[in-house]
């Protein structure tokens, strides 16, 4: 009996690694297709399943680095839950255009209803997670 709880635990620990999500990068046309094509449609309608998190960067950021690892993990804490995004401003400068994208980091959250909600700046991780229980996930929960 032993052995099989040992077996089954091994199995976990090193299968999970597998099936997690990684933060996905993200291009303007990947954007119009996965997310919301503001070029056909008016108001805004997310075509996702899931909420998102898109986390708009640059390679040089400082702030922008340290956000990176954060977005890592909450990816896999909140795999099959939350998709996360990354768009890096330099190379997609029509899709920071269109949200306005003048400093970094912004994370632009969007929930799978209603509207997404863009912030500016670098937020602590636990910050971050209450925004993901709070906005996007809370409607699932009730």
């Amino acid at each position: 009996m032993k052995k099989k709880i040992f077996i089954w635990i091994w199995a976990v620990l090193i299968a999970v690694p597998f099936f997690a999500e990684d933060v996905v990068y993200l291009n303007t046309d990947q954007f119009r297709a996965r997310i919301f094509d503001y070029k056909t449609e008016r108001d805004w309608v997310y075509k996702g399943d899931k909420p998102c998190v898109i986390d708009f960067y640059t390679t040089w950021c400082g702030p922008c680095k340290r956000l990176a690892p954060i977005m890592d993990e909450l990816s896999q804490t909140y795999c099959g839950q939350v998709a996360f995004y990354k768009a890096d401003t330099e190379q997609e400068r029509e899709l920071a255009y269109v949200f306005g994208i003048s400093s970094i980091p912004q994370v632009l959250y969007i929930p799978v209803n209603g509207k997404p909600m863009l912030l500016k700046g670098l937020y602590p991780k636990e910050e971050i997670v209450r925004i993901i229980e709070e906005f996007l996930l809370a409607e699932n929960k009730e």
